[in-house]
């Protein structure tokens, strides 16, 4: 069927770790809370850190949201986070402006 599951906000609320036996999931998507101060916060680096080795040894891929720095940006690419999400590489934007700045970029290559 080519559905993918991931799980938001990892490491808070409901994202319990027995989802990780009881549903088929592709990606662990961590929660900004611990983005945030990933660069000055040793616990908050720690868990990061944690999360991303735990998902590498179940084959999962990371996602991790509220990136707006360059610290937080190095240390995630530092330690093999797949993908970033947040104001470091743009605002919200419409379609149409994913469209212009995806040509834009393209020609500009």
């Amino acid at each position: 069927m080519g559905v993918k599951l991931a799980i938001d906000d990892f490491g808070t609320g409901y994202s319990s770790l027995s989802y990780l036996k009881q549903f088929r999931v592709n990606k662990l998507k961590i929660d900004r809370s611990f983005i945030r101060d990933i660069a000055v916060d040793p616990d908050d680096a720690a868990i990061t850190t944690a999360i991303i080795s735990m998902a590498r040894s179940l084959n999962l891929k990371v996602i991790a949201e509220g990136v707006e720095t360059e610290a937080q940006m190095s240390f995630l690419r530092e330690h093999g986070c797949d993908e970033i999400q947040g104001y470091y590489f743009s605002k919200p934007i419409t379609a149409v402006e994913v469209a212009d700045k995806l040509l834009s970029t393209t020609c500009a290559v």
